[in-house]
């Protein structure tokens, strides 16, 4: 329901900017309850100034310097992009280390249904899963794909779904350069992801620069077992041009007969009750505004914090996301090395940013200022909260795998495809994914759970968000209350008692690479 009378939220005593909460806005002349009064209309989720603040003077949320203003503000005046300058980059020297960062009691005892695989990992769905050397075969797998659907699948059902892991890569690339390796170990590692039980396939053309035995080293994928040896298991190859395929029907044949011996293997499978400790979660937002920072992310970091205390494998990501708040992650390093890593990913970053003369200023979206968010650096501090409060213990580069229990930063650029995607290569069960301004995103290798940060966003797109973050804003609900609730669900979504939304209606977003390397 709208707010009925004016609400604003401050997220710090020392911050001379509140944002506006109600539905649809205040006008001019709304009377704040700290006496502000507004000098013009602001929007839901703007800020107003609670202040008299000078030309070039600090703007604080989050006790943060987001900015300084260009102009003279008036106390009660519209504070959006137009009227502030971004501050510079924090220097990435003399950061502080390991000074925060709570470790927190263990959280015992909590559980769901999952499948077992050798290397030790568990998977939330049981999936047959087609790699793709290159783009060119993406018509025929796609085909393929429906009439393994069609006429397969249902001899087999402890088998969730069959899918290809399509994408755009392939030839056409640099595929000797240095930046090369990461889109390749992507799609190498995502071949890997717990949900696909082991059984790699990949269907190749056969003249791609990305040939299966470079995309598969001896036409082999790594497996560690139990014994923690690493064991090399066959990976089956259907190559179009092969001589054996006279014409369109022999290639999907082949594909096809490929794909049951597989779905013989992973029918198998059985749902068996594992620890909590077995999950591994990425968490993301996108299409943030200004109340990502006080509901939906919050409401995450609370969440993933209870993961990590029942000994979960959690990741946070996006890199120019994070940028501005790099001395809050260093202070959040169980170490030294830790710390070196996040200074390594963002210089890195950094320097690929200027090679594309581009910094980070060029994140923010046109729908994030929409919603309230003047700039990269108020949606930084918006988005660390996401991580919760415990130590970071790991730093997973792009298309590695993510292998320390405990709160990890991958570093992954902020598309929300290609971070969804370097976190499946980084080995991701179950992805949680807060939105402001609303999308339809979705992944069909893994379920994704949606959260609104606002009442209006959930009431509107009712049948598209799981989770109503916007019921933290309106009172109804505590950070703590949710977050326990969203613990619950992940855990009924992982054991499959449950479907989140984007999964039941069938909603996915293709695999999307970061290729640094030229393409040719």
């Amino acid at each position: 329901m709208p707010l009925e009378t004016p609400h604003s939220i401050r997220m710090h005593d020392s911050d001379n900017v509140a944002i506006v909460a109600n539905n649809g806005g205040l006008p001019a002349g709304t009377a704040l309850a700290d006496g502000t009064v507004l000098l013009e209309g602001v929007p839901q989720g703007h800020k107003v100034a609670l202040a008299d603040i000078p030309a070039g003077g600090p703007v604080y949320r989050y006790n943060v310097i987001i900015g300084h203003a260009s102009q003279d503000l008036a106390r009660g005046s519209w504070v959006n992009e137009h009227r502030l300058d971004m501050p510079q980059a924090p220097g990435l020297d003399n950061l502080p280390v390991a000074t925060q960062g709570l470790t927190q009691p263990a959280l015992e005892g909590y559980s769901f249904e999952g499948f077992r695989n050798a290397d030790g990992s568990v998977g939330t769905r049981n999936i047959l899963a087609i790699s793709t050397s290159v783009q060119c075969v993406s018509g025929v797998v796609d085909h393929a794909v429906r009439k393994i659907r069609e006429e397969l699948l249902p001899k087999y059902p402890n088998v969730d779904n069959v899918i290809a892991l399509e994408h755009v890569y392939g030839c056409g690339v640099a595929i000797n350069a240095p930046d090369a390796v990461i889109p390749i170990r992507t799609l190498r590692n995502i071949a890997r992801n717990p949900n696909f039980g082991g059984q790699a396939m990949v269907v190749s053309l056969g003249c791609e620069k990305l040939q299966p035995d470079l995309l598969f080293p001896k036409n082999t994928i790594p497996i560690r077992d139990s014994r923690q040896h690493v064991d090399l298991q066959d990976v089956d190859v259907v190559c179009l041009q092969d001589d054996e395929h006279v014409g369109f029907q022999s290639m999907i044949d082949s594909i096809v007969s490929v794909a049951d011996k597989k779905l013989q293997i992973l029918n198998r499978r059985q749902r068996e009750t594992c620890p909590a400790s077995a999950l591994t979660v990425g968490v993301q937002c996108g299409g943030s505004d200004a109340f990502s920072g006080v509901s939906a992310n919050p409401l995450v970091g609370f969440a993933t914090d209870l993961l990590v205390r029942a000994g979960a494998k959690v990741m946070f990501s996006e890199v120019t996301e994070v940028r501005d708040g790099i001395a809050q992650l260093t202070a959040r390093a169980a170490n030294q090395e830790v710390a070196n890593a996040l200074v390594r990913e963002m210089d890195w970053y950094d320097r690929y940013l200027g090679r594309g003369s581009a910094d980070r200023s060029a994140n923010t979206s046109p729908g994030n200022k929409k919603g309230g968010l003047s700039n990269i650096v108020e949606k930084a501090m918006g988005s660390i909260i996401k991580s919760g409060s415990s130590p970071i213990v790991g730093v997973v580069s792009p298309g590695n795998l993510c292998e320390q229990p405990g709160l990890n930063f991958a570093a992954t650029p902020a598309s929300d495809f290609v971070c969804g995607t370097l976190q499946l290569a980084a080995g991701m069960n179950l992805h949680l994914f807060t939105t402001g301004r609303g999308t339809p995103y979705g992944l069909k290798e893994v379920p994704v759970i949606k959260l609104a940060t606002r009442s209006d966003l959930a009431r509107r797109w009712h049948d598209l968000m799981d989770v109503n973050a916007g019921r933290i804003v309106d009172g109804e609900a505590t950070i703590e209350e949710m977050g326990w609730e969203l613990f619950h669900l992940m855990l009924d979504i992982a054991s499959g008692r449950k479907q989140s939304k984007a999964e039941a209606l069938g909603l996915h977003n293709s695999l999307a690479l970061f290729n640094p390397a030229p393409v040719t």
